[in-house]
Formats: C-alpha cells, sequence, structure tokens
C-alpha cells in the first residue's frame, strides 16, 4: 500500500553503485518517464531516450509507466539504478538507410553490368530469371522502406547508433554479394518450372509479411506501446498467428527460401539462413516476452516462428 503522496528518488551508476543524483518531492505518482525527464533537466547530456532504470544493476530496464509509489512500496524513498544507453538513432532512420541501401547496390548490379564486370558485360543477353529475381529484390525493399514510413508504429522510439552501421554492414554486404553471382554474366539460371514455382511462393510469403505487419499495427493505437495479444484476423494470410508468435518471420524466412530456390544462388542461400538465425532469435525473445506479460491467457499451444516446431 502506498502511503507517502511525495517522495525521494535516490539514482545510482549501475557500474559503480555511486549515487549521482537524488531528487526529493517527487510525486508517488510519477512514472519513469517522468523520472527520466527530471533526470535530464539535471544532466542533459542525457537524454530520455539514452536513460535506463532498473530496480538492481543487473535487471531489465523498468517500464516507462511504472509509477515510482509503486515501486517504493511503503518506503519513502526509492533507489533505482542507471544505466547509459549511449548515443540513440531513430528507428526510422535507421530502417531507411538499412533498406535504401540494398535497393541502391543491387540496381548497379543490374542496370551498369559494364563497371562491374568489364565493357562486355553489357552486352550480354539477360536471362528472364535474372529480371525475376530483380524485380522480388526491389519489390521486397520497396515494400519494407513504405512499411516503415506508413505501417510500423515502434514501441521504442530509438536504437544505438552503433547499430546503425552493424546493421547497414549486413545489409548492403548482402546486396552486394547476392547481387555480383545472380546478375553475373555467367550466371547459371534453374529450370523454368522450379523458378516459377518459387517465385510464386515468394509472391505469397511478401503478401503474408505485409498483412502481419498491418495486423500488428492495428493492435497499438497510434503515440502509445500498448501490446496487446496477437490473433488472426479475417484476413487468412494473418491465420498463422494461430501457430505461431511472429508469422511476420515464418513469412519473411519463406520469402528468401523461395528466392534462393528461384536463383539457386548459393549467396542468396547464406542470406537465407543469416537472416533465419537472427529471426529466430528475435522471435524466441518476442514469445518469452508475450508468455510472460500475458501468463494463462496467451495461446499455450504456439511456438515462436516456425509452426509445431520452434
Amino acid at each position: 500500500t502506498i502511503i507517502t503522496s511525495t517522495m525521494e528518488v535516490i539514482v545510482l551508476r549501475a557500474n559503480d553503485g555511486r549515487v549521482i543524483e537524488s531528487f526529493t518531492g517527487v510525486s508517488a505518482d510519477s512514472t519513469i518517464d517522468d523520472l527520466k525527464q527530471l533526470f535530464a533537466q539535471r544532466q542533459p547530456k542525457y537524454y530520455p531516450d539514452r536513460q535506463s532504470f532498473r530496480k538492481e544493476k543487473t535487471a531489465r530496464s523498468l517500464p516507462g509507466n511504472s509509477k515510482l509509489g509503486e515501486l517504493a512500496g511503503s518506503a519513502k524513498s526509492l533507489s533505482v539504478y542507471f544505466k547509459d544507453l549511449g548515443p540513440q538513432i531513430g528507428w526510422t532512420t535507421v530502417f531507411v538507410a538499412e533498406y535504401t541501401g540494398p535497393l541502391i547496390v543491387y540496381l548497379l548490379f543490374y542496370l551498369r553490368p559494364a563497371i562491374v564486370y568489364g565493357p562486355e558485360a553489357g552486352k550480354a543477353p539477360m536471362h528472364w530469371i535474372v529480371k525475376a529475381a530483380a524485380a522480388c529484390w526491389i519489390g521486397h525493399y520497396a515494400k519494407r522502406l513504405l512499411e516503415t514510413v506508413f505501417v510500423h508504429r515502434f514501441s521504442h522510439g530509438t536504437m544505438p547508433w552503433r547499430n546503425l552501421f552493424k546493421n547497414c554492414s549486413y545489409y548492403w554486404g548482402f546486396a552486394a554479394f547476392v547481387a555480383y553471382f545472380v546478375n553475373h554474366p555467367l550466371y547459371t539460371a534453374p529450370a523454368d518450372s522450379q523458378a516459377i514455382a518459387a517465385l510464386v511462393t515468394f509472391v505469397f510469403c511478401q503478401l503474408g509479411n505485409l498483412s502481419c505487419h498491418v495486423a500488428l499495427r492495428n493492435l497499438r493505437p497510434p503515440g502509445t506501446r500498448v501490446r496487446k495479444i496477437p490473433r488472426p484476423t479475417a484476413n487468412p494470410f494473418t491465420w498463422l498467428f494461430g501457430l505461431v508468435s511472429c508469422p511476420n518471420y515464418t513469412y519473411e524466412f519463406g520469402s528468401w527460401l523461395s528466392f534462393t530456390v528461384a536463383t539457386q544462388c548459393l549467396p542468396a542461400g547464406l542470406f537465407t539462413l543469416a537472416g533465419a538465425y537472427q529471426m529466430t532469435v528475435w522471435a524466441l525473445g518476442k514469445h518469452r516476452n508475450y508468455r510472460r506479460e500475458f501468463a494463462s491467457d496467451y495461446p499455450r499451444g504456439r511456438r515462436a516462428i516456425f509452426p509445431f516446431v520452434l
């Protein structure tokens, strides 16, 4: 039971436990987000998105809507540990940089092969599968850019600045790796029947991925961090929510597996495996968070990313 209307908040540094700030007369109804604003007024270098507060040194960050009075209980003071998350950058900015790069890089290999492979490459006939692969690649990243601007609602507004370089290196590097081989004058295409079946599957999975992103967007009202249990909607593509927590990743994996089969290109396969590993890590984390947050209300039969398996 909270018995204080105002309280003292002591901020300690997470790495050494030293007191770095203390605030008196803080309302017990104030939240962690309010504390971040107070802390930023004292130490402007640490703007709110750069701050992380936790109850213990190595504990998880406290949610922004956590009330200080509830965290303190009946005590008249609350001690929290502060961790500097480092310089931050907006998710939208990161995604635009991540996804614009692969478009430009792939188009360079596709539209200007003479620059990469030599003058004779520009005169060589281009197989229809090479053209289809370019359409799939460009369509995928154009879709991602449009989703970033018009669909996604991020629960966190920023990410560490250093992630921009790491993420761009991954996406841009793989774009060059895949594009070099698929657009090479000596590229050997698979059978038409194999490519057509795989390309149809690619489009199917892209529609499924988009449908799941729209469904997730509709769960969160604009300007909020509300989290709800994702469920299938009237759109058949979203019925996969009945089997896994992150069907958007399932469809994404299906897209790149199909692209690999359509092009029969080893670098595309390596890109698919790398993406599958990272998406599995993300899906398992989100699956655990859903089960922790919603407990018995969360459907027990769901897996994280691959139906009935994982």
